[in-house]
């Protein structure tokens, strides 16, 4: 699964957006953020659609955000362990 492109990415633009708010989270480059220095959110793009990694403990945790629904779920995880 390789990681999202610039086309992939503008389809997440809105939820991009929702994650930039956040305060405690710095994106180092389009669609990768981090979190006290640590890797912590990061978009995938393969056949099946787009999918986004969130670290959850020492691991990264799988979410589909190829709909509207997986989105929200994202920015929900990834709001409460950010915090």
């Amino acid at each position: 699964m390789k990681h999202a492109g610039a086309a992939a990415l503008d389809q997440l633009e809105t939820l991009l957006n929702a994650l930039r708010a956040v305060p405690s989270l710095r994106e180092t480059s389009r669609g990768v953020f981090y979190r006290r220095g640590r890797a912590f959110l990061h978009f995938h793009e393969d056949p099946r659609g787009l999918f986004a990694d969130l670290r959850d403990g020492p691991d990264f945790e799988r979410f589909d955000v190829t709909d509207p629904a997986g989105r929200d779920a994202l920015l929900a995880a990834a709001v409460l362990r950010s915090a």
